[in-house]
């Protein structure tokens, strides 16, 4: 079992160094070369715990407790390896509780000749470090991240070469010629398929047998974390005790092990289906680790790519991991850096409706919406498809505005984090960013939904009803959402089948349903949308 962590602070005495290396909480990569060229004798390591990164959204317990935890195991790694490590932890009396005011407490303590950070993934917290060196008069160096598989100036060449829109598909069949990634000698796809969109994204028929996925156990290190959160913020979202996220880099590894052993192999497959009691089913759940570095992407792939070429898992499965890996994961990161911090407030649908109180509570009467809350409640985790088509669609349809809706998931995931959480969520999920992630909006119906999971079986809702009391309001918000933006949707080609659906509708119809779908928002906390 790990050492306490209480002796962190003790390593604060020093009183100089010539470079402060800032390493931030999403930043834990033993292997980046910003380390390996430190002189453990002359530069330090500069890593802080402030109330502030809690605070800026109100952060699930989890959430919360996997930053610190593995923070903590990181810095007492870098010490044991002989790194002058400067740690602020979030009790320390003269914490700050803020990046930019630590980073300067550092700055006037140290005296460095130079600041280095690795590139954050946060627009926020990149103008805080440059503000902090910029008052403190100190040269500051900004390293690029070299986790990724595809360095943001590739993605941007690959953007700036002619395209009139950035089509994720595109740059995923790029990315896989680069890496050589299920590519055969003669520059082909595997198997003559760039995808398997149509052997995977399979429904379940029956409850699966699913392995167990791989739960470390909190150390001593991780306790004391859960504790400190506990009694430091009492109120915030989300519950405890679930916790068993991977905070060092080797539960990290054998939970990439389990994964790949175990429920790879029908991951493709079921990449898509939903059901009741079942939060995990084939997935990997390994963004969380991925995003704070204690995994490479690379090292994903090859663990998977070896699965396949042993014969072990299909060449569907298989590929549909790795089009989330160097694919969706590298381009979603791409677009944040491309298009800036303005991207953030863009609300190019006009909604600004609120976020229903549920979304903190789990408690609603929607089958759907009370098992994906609730499981995020639980764990701080769910898989691509809860967040997509039930969370984020109710959101989409119900008219909320994309800041909410992108503050709450950057608040309840434990793997959120802005550069990841903002593209998926203004992007691709409310279709806000004026079509730069997404050539259409994934608003749907509850017909998706009773397709895809056993959610609707129970509901007090009916699936098949769009207008009445027992309608599920998943319909109603839908047929809303397609009637209030028909004339905005009219030349996108994606869209024409659903626009004919819309257009069969008599006047009288959709008068119910407009009528019906403001009186749900009323009721349901979403208030007026502005549109």
């Amino acid at each position: 079992m790990a050492r306490s962590s209480g002796g962190l602070s003790r390593h604060n005495r020093m009183r100089s160094a010539h470079r402060l290396l800032f390493l931030l909480g999403d930043q834990l990569d033993a292997k980046m070369p910003a380390l390996s060229e430190m002189n453990r004798d002359r530069d330090a390591v500069l890593m802080v715990e402030v109330r502030q990164e809690a605070e800026h959204v109100p952060s699930h317990r989890q959430r919360t407790t996997l930053f610190l935890s593995a923070m903590r195991h990181f810095a007492l790694e870098l010490i044991d390896k002989g790194y002058r490590v400067r740690y602020v932890r979030l009790d320390d009396r003269a914490n700050t509780h803020s990046l930019g005011s630590e980073l300067g407490r550092a700055i006037e303590t140290l005296r460095p000749e130079c600041v280095q950070v690795v590139r954050p993934g946060d627009h926020r917290v990149d103008a805080m470090v440059r503000e902090a060196a910029e008052q403190h008069d100190v040269a500051l160096r900004i390293l690029e991240d070299t986790s990724f598989t595809c360095p943001l100036d590739a993605f941007q060449s690959w953007a700036d070469d002619g395209r009139k829109q950035l089509v994720m598909e595109f740059f995923y069949r790029e990315r896989r010629r680069a890496l050589n990634v299920l590519m055969d000698a003669d520059g082909k796809p595997a198997h003559g398929r760039w995808n398997f969109d149509e052997q995977n994204r399979q429904a379940l028929k029956q409850a699966p047998e699913v392995p167990r996925p791989y739960r470390p156990r909190p150390d001593n290190v991780t306790c004391e974390v859960m504790e400190l959160v506990e009694r430091t913020w009492p109120e915030a979202p989300g519950r405890m005790e679930s916790f068993h996220w991977p905070v060092m880099r080797k539960e990290a590894l054998r939970a990439l092990r389990d994964f790949v052993d175990h429920r790879l192999r029908n991951f493709g497959t079921y990449e898509d289906a939903m059901w009741a009691g079942e939060p995990v089913l084939f997935h990997s759940r390994l963004a969380s680790s991925l995003n704070l570095k204690l995994l490479r992407p690379q090292e994903c792939i090859d663990a998977a790519l070896e699965a396949f070429e042993a014969g072990r898992v299909a060449v569907n499965d298989v590929e549909g991991f790795v089009r989330q890996i160097i694919g969706w994961r590298e381009f979603i990161r791409g677009v944040y850096f491309r298009e800036g911090p303005d991207y953030l407030h863009r609300n190019g649908l006009g909604h600004h409706g609120r976020l229903p109180d549920f979304y903190w509570t789990g408690e609603t009467e929607m089958n759907c919406m009370r098992h994906c809350l609730g499981e995020v409640l639980d764990n701080a985790w769910g898989h691509h498809i809860p967040r997509l088509m039930v969370v984020g669609n109710f959101a989409l349809t119900a008219g909320v505005h994309p800041s909410a809706i992108k503050d709450w998931f950057l608040a309840m995931y434990v793997d959120a984090v802005d550069w990841v959480t903002a593209p998926n969520v203004i992007g691709m999920s409310q279709h806000a960013d004026h079509g730069v992630v997404g050539t259409k909006p994934y608003a749907g119906s509850a017909n998706y939904i009773d397709r895809m999971s056993n959610y609707c079986q129970d509901c007090r809702y009916n699936p098949k009803q769009r207008l009445g009391d027992d309608a599920c309001p998943f319909n109603t918000f839908y047929w809303d959402f397609m009637i209030r933006h028909r004339e905005r949707f009219a030349k996108n080609r994606r869209m024409g089948l659903a626009l004919k659906n819309v257009d069969r509708l008599d006047g009288a119809e959709r008068d119910a349903l407009r009528s019906r779908a403001n009186k749900l928002r009323t009721e349901l906390g979403v208030g007026s949308i502005g549109v």
